[in-house]
């Protein structure tokens, strides 16, 4: 299973879905984040967190732990 924290900069990928339950679903919900959206990685922090994407038009900063719960096609 392949998820956003696997993604290479300047990749461009596409949302399978999500994983996690509760709030922290709704969150990545909230920010634009669902199934079959388009995601370009950005930027990737020196240490590796957080990531920045650029999603549905705007540019979207997201820990690892949360990239972690993104499944790609």
């Amino acid at each position: 299973m392949k998820t956003l924290k696997d993604a290479k900069v300047g990749e461009t990928v596409t949302v399978a879905r999500l994983h996690g339950e509760g709030p922290v679903k709704r969150r990545i919900m909230d920010m634009g984040i669902t199934k079959g959206v388009e995601i370009l990685v950005r930027k990737v922090a020196p240490l590796g967190d957080p990531m920045e994407l650029n999603v549905r038009g705007y540019e979207l900063s997201v820990r690892k732990a949360d990239a972690e719960m993104i499944e790609l096609v």
